[in-house]
């Protein structure tokens, strides 16, 4: 699928004074582990990552390059089993009381039910633009690619190289975007067993603990920001030579008709359909919602 799907990305920064390259592979070189103790482990000379939860902590690790712009990729392999209350997140985030956030989070189930893909977007601290998924595999079976795609006119959420979501830069409409905070890579495995898994009807089951998700395949073709500066991978940069007006690969024809597909036969909730929650009309964006 991804000779259909290559890289594509229109990049607008603010100060470009060196050409780097993509970051690809050790996470010991690209990540800290940042809290749960023991139960976060690299391995595997920096091949893999894993995360546990247990009834005394989960565990998280964060980047330590900042990105402004980029493409994204990680595989993950999720919880096995009776996963229901656990949530593995993966999301990119800046700091503060008005940051910006693109989220990837895997809500658990109970043996045999599917996992949900919860996906939102924060702008100047405000979120609540949630789209939900089933997958069409079983997550816990295999590693798969989870992208995100973050450029000045939109971010795309894909799967194994399918887009699933495209979010729209609305600003003409008066909505904030995520394009002036750098934010750095996040994940994390935690208890979320009061709302996770049937709006926190079905409580995790520690007999089964530890639970464990598993990384591997980290990449980024990506703008990072130090000091001031930002270094853009040239993959990044130079394959939009037109300009906008040039359709991402991500979001052409065959793009488009996966981008259907997945919404039609696998969304389970997207807040600019819910009457209930906006009885009054629903926001802006909603408008550009789909491509």
């Amino acid at each position: 699928m991804g000779q259909f799907l290559k890289l594509t990305v229109l990049v607008t920064v603010l100060v470009l004074t060196t050409v780097g390259t993509a970051y690809s592979g050790s996470f010991n070189e690209e990540f800290d582990l940042t809290w749960g103790e023991h139960r976060g482990k690299i391995f595997s000379g920096g091949k893999m990552l894993s995360l546990s939860l247990d009834r005394v902590s989960g565990s998280g690790f964060k980047s330590k390059k900042e990105y402004l712009f980029g493409r994204i990729d990680m595989q993950l392999k999720l919880v096995a089993g009776n996963s229901a209350g656990t949530v593995t997140a993966y999301y990119l985030s800046s700091e503060g009381p008005t940051h910006d956030e693109i989220d990837f989070e895997f809500l658990g189930n109970e043996t045999g039910k599917p996992y949900v893909l919860h996906t939102n977007v924060f702008a100047q601290g405000k979120g609540n633009r949630e789209q939900q998924f089933y997958l069409w595999f079983d997550p816990t079976k295999n590693f798969h690619t989870y992208s995100l795609v973050w450029r000045p006119q939109h971010i795309i959420f894909m799967v194994d190289n399918v887009p699933i979501r495209v979010f729209n830069n609305a600003e003409q409409l008066g909505v904030p975007f995520p394009k002036k905070q750098p934010m750095r890579i996040y994940s994390s495995l935690w208890n979320a067993d009061d709302w996770a898994t049937r709006g926190g009807l079905v409580k995790t089951d520690w007999s089964k603990a530890p639970f464990t998700a598993y990384y591997r395949g980290f990449n980024a073709a990506a703008c990072t920001v130090s000091s001031g500066s930002s270094f853009c991978d040239p993959k990044f940069r130079s394959t939009f030579a037109d300009g906008e007006s040039q359709v991402p690969n991500e979001l052409n024809a065959y793009g488009r008709r996966r981008l259907r597909w997945v919404q039609k036969y696998f969304m389970i909730y997207d807040y600019c359909s819910d009457l209930k929650r906006f009885p009054q009309g629903f926001p802006p964006e909603c408008r550009r919602s789909r491509v």
